[in-house]
């Protein structure tokens, strides 16, 4: 993932920042619990695609 991508795109439901988490290939929204996926380096930034965190996950 390029760190580039990351400043410039944000979650599409809040505005607020994504994580990108390499073992799982997703973007994190912390505020709103959830993770969306890459599809071959892709971001996949709609709603419908997202999953949501557990508890563990959600963790700061």
């Amino acid at each position: 993932m390029d760190h580039r991508l990351l400043e410039i795109i944000a979650c599409p439901i809040c505005n607020g920042k994504l994580y990108y988490t390499q073992d799982k290939q997703e973007l994190i929204c912390k505020a709103d619990h959830l993770a969306f996926p890459l599809r071959e380096g892709i971001p996949v930034l709609l709603e419908t695609e997202a999953r949501p965190l557990n508890a563990e996950e959600s963790r700061p």
